[in-house]
C-alpha cells in the first residue's frame, strides 16, 4: 500500500510530545514554536483553535485562552517522518507574550564573535517584507543616488506611470511565451508595485489580508447562477 492512501497518523516521542511549529497562513511568518500531546492534537482537530501541552505546567493549554490572541487553525502538515507538525494559522493579535507580532525577533550577527542577539523587527514577511522595509526606509531618509528615493520625491503620476509600463512589459513576455522573460518583468512590477504601496504607506500583510478573504472564494458560481435564469 502506498503512503498516499494510508493514514498519516503523528509519531510521539517517548514523552508523548509532538514538536509544533506555527506559520501564518498568509505570508509564511514563523510565528512560534511548542509543543502538543494526543490531547492536543485532538482539541486542535475538534476546536479549530491551536492547543498545546504546557511542559512547564504539566497542563493543556489553548493559545489566547486567557490573553485572547488565539490561532485559528487553517492547514496542518507532517513532516517526512510524521514527528514534527507544521500548523498555518490566522493569528488573532500578537502570538508572542512579549506583544510582538512573533516570537522570533532577536536576530544573531554571526559576524561578529560574540554572537549576540540584536532585538530587531520580527523575522517576518519574507523578501516582499524586506523590499517594502527598504521604501519606507528610502522614503524617510532620501538619497540622491538612489532610485527608489528619486521616485518618492517626484509627482506619484512617475510611480503610476512605471507600474503601467512594467504591467505592459508583463503582458509582452507573456505574448512571448519567454519563461525567463515573464520572471524578470514580473519582478519589475512587483518591484514597482512595492514602490507605489511604500508611497501610500500600505504594507503588503494588507494585501495578504485582502487577499485572504477571497481565498476559496469564485464569482463563477454567480455568473453560472445568472446563466441559468437568463
Amino acid at each position: 500500500m502506498s503512503e498516499q492512501s494510508q493514514t498519516i497518523v503523528p509519531q510521539f516521542d517517548t514523552q508523548g510530545l509532538l514538536p509544533c511549529i506555527v506559520q501564518d497562513w498568509l505570508d509564511g511568518t514563523v510565528l512560534m514554536m511548542g509543543f502538543m500531546n494526543e490531547e492536543a492534537w485532538e482539541m486542535t482537530q475538534q476546536t479549530q483553535r491551536v492547543h498545546f501541552w504546557s511542559r512547564s505546567r504539566q497542563q493543556l493549554w489553548k493559545k489566547g485562552e486567557t490573553s485572547g490572541h488565539e490561532l485559528v487553525l487553517k492547514e496542518v502538515f507532517l513532516d517526512c517522518d510524521h514527528d514534527t507538525v507544521l500548523v498555518k494559522a490566522q493569528p488573532i493579535g500578537p502570538t508572542c507574550h512579549t506583544g510582538t507580532r512573533s516570537c522570533f525577533f532577536s536576530r544573531i550577527s554571526f559576524a561578529s564573535e560574540a554572537h549576540v542577539p540584536i532585538k530587531s523587527d520580527t523575522a517576518w514577511g519574507g523578501i516582499t517584507q524586506r523590499l517594502y522595509e527598504m521604501v519606507l526606509h528610502r522614503k524617510a531618509n532620501p538619497s540622491s543616488d538612489s532610485y527608489v528615493s528619486k521616485l518618492l520625491q517626484g509627482d506619484v503620476d512617475r510611480i503610476l506611470k512605471k507600474v503601467i509600463e512594467e504591467a505592459g512589459e508583463v503582458v509582452l513576455a507573456g505574448k512571448n511565451s519567454n519563461r525567463e522573460e515573464i520572471i524578470y518583468e514580473m519582478a519589475d512590477l512587483w518591484f514597482h508595485s512595492m514602490v507605489m504601496l511604500g508611497r501610500y504607506s500600505i504594507s503588503p500583510e494588507e494585501i495578504y489580508q485582502e487577499l485572504g478573504k477571497r481565498f476559496g472564494k469564485t464569482g463563477i458560481r454567480a455568473v453560472e447562477g445568472e446563466a441559468a435564469h437568463g
